[in-house]
């Protein structure tokens, strides 16, 4: 009897699946060059105690009034500025006064991405401005499926190569 049960179990199918695969990626990445500006505007302020202001446009003096920013004259984008005068309203009393003018930027040309490179960056109030990649890096597939990079690899490139071996028996 015992010989039948190791012939039973000797003849009994045995199931096994068996998966194996390999997988290989490679891929080389460039940065874009980029630009971002934002223009400054111009800003004209002015306070006082004890002062009275005028103003002088084409010969013409206007006791009390307060100079400026105008869009009579406008040039690349920013306007131009009337003088304010100051004049002290009570000798020998106290006084004050402020002025502050911000000047603008002005208007200038598009920039752009030549070969890669940003070649005239702008010259605004707030930029930023990135290069982006340099080419150069390869790839170079091995007689064995293994990927390698190769090359030179500049700032903003980068190049990634991997291999994966699966190996399953359930």
């Amino acid at each position: 009897m015992k010989k039948f049960l190791i012939l039973l179990l000797l003849a009994s199918p045995v199931q096994a699946d068996m998966r194996h695969s390999i997988t290989t990626s490679a891929k080389v990445t460039l940065d874009a060059a980029y630009s971002s500006a934002n223009r400054i505007g111009t800003t004209y302020s002015v306070t006082g105690n004890n002062v009275t202001p005028s103003t002088t446009v084409s010969g013409t003096t206007t006791s009390g009034a307060i100079g400026g920013l105008t869009a009579d004259s406008v040039t690349a984008g920013v306007p131009a500025i009337v003088d304010t005068d100051f004049a002290i309203t009570t000798a020998g009393s106290a006084y004050s006064m402020t002025e502050s003018l911000t000047m603008g930027d002005a208007v200038q040309s598009a920039t752009t991405v030549t070969g890669g490179v940003v070649p005239a960056l702008p010259s605004l109030g707030s930029t930023v401005t990135g290069s982006g990649g340099v080419s150069g890096g390869t790839i170079t597939s091995l007689s064995s499926g293994v990927h390698t990079c190769a090359g030179t690899m500049g700032a903003g490139s980068s190049c990634t190569a991997q291999t994966i071996v699966e190996s399953v028996v359930d």
